[in-house]
């Protein structure tokens, strides 16, 4: 689980400089019609910036309690941290997972995938059917699980990022929040999450998996 060594590490990490919302790597539009416009500048300007902001204010409140050494005012920003800095991790994976362009996972992914869950197909039903039951807001994840060099399904709620809960690496995350689809989906989560897969940046999560496989 995050703990308050986590963020308090974190935040005197990053003391010296703020977090900012990252460029997109294509405009609003590009993911088109699977992702509309509207949705995706709400999300990437208003939600992910949202997350950004109250990030940075509270590492520098974390970062003043712990030169006060104010346990008490530690723990209490923690949940702060957890949410708004896996919000920001999160979204920066996501965007980058997504491509207006196709692409093909690299041959080490799909043999990966073949040991993992029997191709790539068979990952895209598994992964689809545990997020879509996700119960309320969350995530749901392709990891890679160092110990076991195997790939794994998992689903987080919220924000929670996933290697600092689970401790798999993450390569693909699909985003279940109701601001990530309803504008478009309206309640029919399993529609926009089956569609997603047309858009996957295959270049990108093979780039995250061969990365994650070396270190």
């Amino acid at each position: 689980m995050f703990s308050l060594r986590q963020a308090a590490s974190l935040a005197i990490r990053n003391a010296r400089s703020k977090h900012t919302l990252p460029d997109l790597p294509y405009d609003y539009a590009a993911l088109e019609p699977i992702i509309s416009r509207d949705i995706m500048s709400l999300h990437h300007s208003k939600h992910h910036q949202t997350y950004v902001t109250n990030l940075n204010a509270a590492e520098e409140k974390l970062k003043l309690a712990v030169e006060k050494g104010d346990v008490s005012a530690q723990i209490a920003l923690a949940p702060a941290i957890k949410f708004n800095g896996g919000g920001h991790l999160n979204h920066s994976i996501f965007w980058q997972n997504l491509s207006p362009g196709s692409s093909q996972p690299s041959p080490e992914l799909c043999k990966a995938l073949d040991s993992s869950f029997g191709g790539i197909e068979n990952m895209k039903k598994q992964l689809a059917a545990q997020t879509i039951a996700i119960q309320g807001s969350g995530w749901g994840w392709l990891g890679y699980n160092k110990s076991t060099g195997m790939i794994r399904i998992s689903t987080c709620s919220n924000q929670d990022p996933l290697e600092a809960t689970t401790g798999l690496v993450p390569i693909l995350g699909i985003d279940v929040w109701e601001h990530a689809y309803y504008l478009q989906y309206k309640n029919v989560r399993a529609d926009y999450v089956n569609a997603i897969f047309e858009i996957v940046n295959w270049k990108d999560v093979s780039e995250r998996f061969k990365k994650a496989n070396i270190c």
